[in-house]
């Protein structure tokens, strides 16, 4: 492994381990990162340990700190409502788009698949949170490309990749199996009259249909925020809000 190949390796290693400890809560918003104690402690070098760094910063999940350095960032309610509701805007239009423009055949035969793969793992008694985020990504990410606008879904991708902005964010619950089937029955039943508008060619219905899938997700997370402690955990992205 030459040097290059060695400290983009270990840029990899430090960024998925901080991100972790930010999205799980173990680093708290406000807490100051120090490059020399990373390093220390992952026992790699600094270099690897600031690009990590930088490359959070660049994912909204650090700021950098008045003297140098990077703090995590805290984010509030308000910012959470907001960034779903401008994922919603941007979905909804790459809906509409799709619906006037006309989706690629191939995009909409595989989102039919995806639809019926979300139904397999919705009916099971026991939900795979992980195969249902898989499927519901995808289908999120379809809906992107069918709007033939690399535009469009450059801007989609930059907003989902915030975690609490993901199209499964705040699902990671799944104890309460009853109420979890009902949440995402109720999110596929929209998956598929979104993908039926595109078909039929009606964009005020695609646009208006994938605005308020979005909304969805905005209530579930008000929901979650405005019940006792207990409801909301195994809800890894609630760790990243604070008071």
């Amino acid at each position: 492994m030459d040097a290059q190949t060695g400290t983009s390796t270990h840029a990899q290693r430090a960024l998925i381990t901080l991100r972790q400890r930010i999205l799980s809560g173990q680093l708290p918003g406000g807490t100051r990162l120090f490059e020399v104690a990373l390093a220390e402690e992952l026992a790699i070098s600094r270099t690897p340990i600031r690009a990590a760094l930088s490359q959070l910063a660049e994912e909204t999940l650090l700021e950098r700190a008045k003297g140098g350095g990077f703090v995590v960032r805290s984010f509030k309610l308000a910012d959470v409502v907001d960034t779903i509701d401008l994922r919603g805007v941007l979905e909804g239009t790459a809906a509409r788009y799709a619906a006037e423009r006309g989706a690629d055949a191939a995009l909409l035969e595989r989102a039919h698949v995806v639809l019926r793969g979300i139904d397999a793992v919705v009916s099971d008694q026991s939900i795979d949170m992980d195969a249902y985020s898989a499927l519901n990504s995808e289908f999120h990410l379809l809906l992107a490309h069918m709007s033939g606008s690399d535009i469009l879904q450059r801007e989609i991708a930059r907003v989902t990749a915030l975690p609490f902005a993901s199209p499964s964010a705040f699902l990671d619950d799944h104890t309460r199996i009853d109420t979890l089937q009902k949440t995402l029955g109720a999110a596929q039943d929209q998956h598929r009259a979104i993908i039926d508008a595109i078909e039929h060619r009606e964009s005020g219905r695609a646009e208006s249909l994938a605005r308020e899938h979005a909304r969805a997700a905005r209530r579930n997370v008000e929901y979650l925020l405005s019940h006792e402690a207990a409801l909301r955990e195994g809800v890894a992205s609630l760790a990243l809000l604070s008071n």
